[in-house]
């Protein structure tokens, strides 16, 4: 019995892209281009209709929602494809939002069509598949984890989470006034915030503290 054919839909605002990729892919004895659409509304429809295992999904969508909005939408629907995102953008903000959304991988549009389907087929079988420069971004980032927040922080926190105002906590704390204000401008900066609700929920949501 012959292979089943993996089904692919192309999100891509620009025709001659699509045309280019769909004449790759469809090249391919395993690969068969069900689908195109130019933008987020297309997308839903032509998924909907031909239920696709994988959609190759570029960020930039032109006016409306984006790329990765458009990964949300489809991944919430009843028979979810897997998403693989092609495209020129490889900013941490981009892949982080695209993964955020649910995309299975990320490849740059400059990689080689043999790359292109090895991704297709690694993502139809719910592999993760990132793009080298992709891949490096993120282990640097995972290697370069936000400054740890200290112990004497922390009990600084504990008392921020009960509402303690400066004077109090330097009373408990047998420190000075200007100790704890010292304490409070590092805690900012390392949980990037500005307001003490502020560094008390990003504690929480960090696990710092508990709730």
């Amino acid at each position: 019995m012959a292979e089943q054919r993996i089904r692919v839909v192309l999100v891509d605002d620009h025709p001659v892209v699509r045309a280019g990729v769909r004449a790759l892919v469809d090249a391919q004895d395993d690969l068969d281009v069900v689908g195109e659409a130019a933008d987020s509304t297309q997308a839903v429809v032509v998924v909907g209709e031909t239920k696709p295992d994988v959609v190759l999904m570029d960020l930039s969508l032109g006016e409306g929602p984006g790329g990765a909005e458009t990964t949300r939408l489809l991944r919430e629907l009843p028979e979810p494809p897997q998403v693989l995102v092609l495209t020129t953008y490889d900013t941490e903000a981009d892949v982080l939002e695209a993964v955020d959304a649910g995309a299975s991988g990320y490849l740059l549009k400059d990689a080689p069509p043999e790359e292109l389907f090895r991704a297709i087929r690694g993502t139809a079988r719910g592999e993760t598949v990132l793009a080298p420069s992709v891949a490096t971004r993120l282990l640097q980032r995972a290697a370069s984890p936000t400054p740890k927040v200290s112990p004497r922080e922390v009990e600084i926190l504990r008392l921020l989470a009960k509402g303690l105002g400066n004077k109090e906590m330097a009373r408990e704390l047998l420190v000075s006034e200007a100790t704890v204000k010292s304490h409070l401008s590092h805690i900012y900066t390392k949980l990037g915030v500005d307001t003490r609700a502020g560094a008390v929920a990003t504690a929480i949501e960090r696990r710092i503290l508990r709730p």
